[in-house]
C-alpha cells in the first residue's frame, strides 16, 4: 500500500484515498480468496472464479493494496497473496462507498419484493373496482324497477366471488396462502405437502414474467469448469477435453485447426505446443502454480444448460392467477355493457364515475395480464429447443472424449509431457511484504549458513 512521502505527505495521502474511492473491487475475487482460505496464487483465483489470468492478477493486486494483503515471493519468482481473514471489515471501515453499496443491496431487495407483489395487488384492486361498480349499477337499476326490487336484493351478490366477501382476501397477503388453500379444500397431494415457496402475490409476478434466467451464471460456470479441467490435468490439455464446455466449435478449417481454443488461451495465458506428429496440445503454466496440494476438482462431463421454466409457482397458484385474469376481463366486458345503458349512465356518480374514467385502463390491464404469459410461453418453447440442441452437441463431445481414437490417445500422451504442479509452501518464500527487508535478509542469511554447515558436516 502507498504511504505518504516525506516530500509531500498530504498529497500522497489524498491520492491514496481518492484511488480507493474510485476503485471498484471485484466481489468475485473476494469470494474466491475467502473460499481458498486467504492464501492464493493468481492461478488459484483464475481457476476458482473462472477469470482471465491477467484480470485475476490485476484484481488481486488491487485487493491486496486496499485490504492490507501481503505479497510473498518464492525462490522460483512466483507470487503468493496472503490476506487477513477480516479483510472485508477492513474495507467497510475504510471506504464509505462499500458500505453504501451493501446498504443499497439490502434496500433493493425490499424494493424489488414490493414491485413483485404490486402486480397481484393491482389485479385484485382491478377486480374489486369492476365488480363493486357492477353491484352499484345493478342496485341503482333495480331501485328504478319496483317489479324487480325483491330480486335485486338477492341477485346483486351473484357477481361477487366469495373471496371478496369472505375472509379469503386477507389470506392473499399471507406467505402461507398456498398451504391454507390446500388445507381448506382438502385436496393436497403428497408431492405438494410442503410449504409454498412463494405467496400468491409473488406467484402473480411469476405467472406474468417468470422467475429469471436459470442460466444467468452460465458463463461463470463455463470458465470455472474449463479452468478446473486444466487444473485437474496439471496445466496441459487437448482441445477435445475442453470442447464439452464450449458452444460453437465452428466448421471446416476453423474446427479442424481448433480455432475455438483461442479464447481459452487468451483467458488463461496458455500457449499451444506442437508434437512431432503435428498434433496440438495446450499448456497453461499459470494454472500449474498453487499454494497447496488440492484434490481433484469436481467437474461435470459437459456444460449443461437448464431449460427455462414457465414459472416456479405451483399449479394451483398459476390456475388461480389465470382465473382471476379471466374474471377481470369478463367483469370488465359486462361492466362496459352496463355503462352503455343511458338510464343507468345518467345516475353515475362516486366510484362508478371513477371506474368509467379508467375503464379502458382496467380492460387493457386484463388483456395484458393474459397476453404476456401466453406470448412468453410460446417464446420459451422455441428457446428451450435451442437449449436442448446445445446440450446434445456438448454431450456428444463428452461421449467422443470417453471413447478416444488412436490419434486422440497420442495427443493425450504428448500433453502429459507438459503436465506439472508447482506447490509453493511456506519454506519456499524468499521475500514477503509482511516483515522488514533487513530482517528477512538476516533470516535468509542464517538459513543459508545453516544449510551450508549441514552440507559441510555431510
Amino acid at each position: 500500500m502507498l504511504r505518504p512521502t516525506p516530500e509531500n505527505p498530504i498529497l500522497e495521502e489524498d491520492r491514496e484515498i481518492q484511488r480507493g474511492q474510485d476503485m471498484a473491487l471485484n466481489p468475485t475475487v473476494m469470494q474466491a480468496v475467502e473460499k481458498l482460505d486467504y492464501r492464493v496464487t493468481v492461478g488459484d483465483v483464475a481457476t476458482s472464479a473462472g477469470l482471465q489470468v491477467n484480470l485475476a492478477e490485476r484484481e488481486l493486486l488491487a485487493l491486496a493494496s486496499e485490504a492490507g494483503g501481503h505479497l510473498q515471493v518464492a525462490d522460483t519468482g512466483d507470487i503468493v497473496y496472503q490476506f487477513p481473514k477480516q479483510f472485508r471489515a477492513t474495507l467497510r471501515n475504510k471506504y464509505f462507498r462499500i458500505q453504501l453499496q451493501e446498504w443499497w443491496e439490502k434496500v433493493w431487495r425490499i424494493l424489488f419484493y414490493l414491485i413483485r407483489i404490486s402486480f397481484g395487488i393491482i389485479l385484485i384492486l382491478s377486480i374489486f373496482i369492476i365488480f363493486a361498480s357492477i353491484f352499484i349499477l345493478l342496485t341503482m337499476a333495480n331501485k328504478d324497477s319496483n317489479s324487480n326490487r325483491s330480486r335485486s336484493r338477492g341477485g346483486g351478490m351473484i357477481f361477487f366471488p366469495r373471496m371478496f366477501w369472505g375472509p379469503d382476501i386477507f389470506w392473499f397477503f399471507n406467505p402461507n396462502y398456498g398451504r391454507y388453500q390446500r388445507q381448506r379444500r382438502q385436496k393436497a397431494m403428497a408431492s405438494s405437502s410442503s410449504e409454498e415457496s412463494m405467496n400468491f402475490l409473488e406467484s402473480v409476478f411469476s405467472f406474468l414474467f417468470g422467475d429469471g434466467n436459470p442460466n444467468a451464471n452460465l458463463e461463470e460456470q463455463r470458465w470455472q469448469a474449463i479452468a478446473a479441467t486444466i487444473r485437474n490435468h496439471q496445466g496441459a490439455v487437448v482441445a477435445e477435453q475442453i470442447a464439452p464446455y464450449l458452444d460453437d466449435l465452428g466448421t471446416g478449417y476453423g474446427k479442424e485447426y481448433e480455432d475455438y481454443m483461442l479464447p481459452v488461451l487468451t483467458r488463461f495465458n496458455g500457449r499451444p505446443e506442437v508434437s512431432p506428429d503435428g498434433q496440438i496440445v495446450y499448456h497453461f503454466p499459470e494454472l500449474q502454480t498453487t499454494v497447496q496440494h488440492r484434490n481433484t476438482l469436481a467437474v461435470p462431463a459437459y456444460l449443461r444448460e437448464l431449460t427455462w421454466k414457465f414459472s416456479e409457482a405451483s399449479s394451483s397458484q398459476l390456475s388461480l392467477a389465470a382465473g382471476l385474469g379471466v374474471l377481470n376481463i369478463g367483469g370488465g366486458i359486462f361492466l362496459g355493457y352496463l355503462l352503455q345503458d343511458g338510464a343507468i349512465a345518467a345516475q353515475i356518480g362516486g366510484l362508478v364515475a371513477f371506474t368509467a374514467s379508467i375503464y379502458w385502463l382496467l380492460i387493457g390491464y386484463g388483456v395484458a395480464f393474459l397476453s404476456v404469459p401466453l406470448i412468453r410461453y410460446l417464446w420459451l418453447k422455441g428457446r428451450n429447443r435451442k437449449v436442448e440442441a446445445r446440450n446434445e452437441a456438448r454431450q456428444q463431445q463428452a461421449i467422443a472424449l470417453n471413447q478416444p481414437s488412436d490419434e486422440l490417445h497420442k495427443k493425450l500422451a504428448y500433453a502429459q509431457q507438459f503436465a506439472a504442479q508447482n506447490i509453493i509452501e511456506s519454506g519456499d518464500i524468499a521475500y514477503t511484504t509482511e516483515t522488514d527487508l533487513i530482517e528477512q535478509e538476516s533470516q535468509n542469511s542464517a538459513k543459508l549458513d545453516a544449510e551450508w554447515r549441514k552440507r559441510l558436516e555431510g
